[in-house]
């Protein structure tokens, strides 16, 4: 697709997105930090994360071996969308 806008939304267009976006800002990273957070299904948090690991946008480290536990930390990438994110909160806010 030619147009940035709509490649951009492809990634992170759809709400919840955004809302594990704004936890990572706010500081969580585990899976069960973002679940508990936002009531998000599993299988649903699931499928968004691994969206943003695959785009570049967080990356998956393990923090524990047994049982394997991973968190998911923001690259560079993803940093680069905190005024995007706090542009959309004021904007809602206002």
């Amino acid at each position: 697709m030619n147009c940035s806008i709509a490649r951009t939304l492809e990634i992170i267009g759809e709400w919840w997105t955004l809302l594990i976006l704004r936890d990572a800002f706010l500081g969580l990273s585990r899976f069960e930090e973002f679940q508990g957070s936002l009531g998000i299904a599993r299988n649903v948090l699931t499928k968004r994360l691994m969206t943003l690991v695959h785009a570049g946008i967080m990356e998956r480290q393990r923090y524990q071996e047994h049982p394997e536990r991973f968190e998911y930390r923001l690259t560079d990438s993803g940093r680069d969308l905190f005024p995007v994110v706090v542009s959309l909160i004021q904007w809602g806010d206002r």
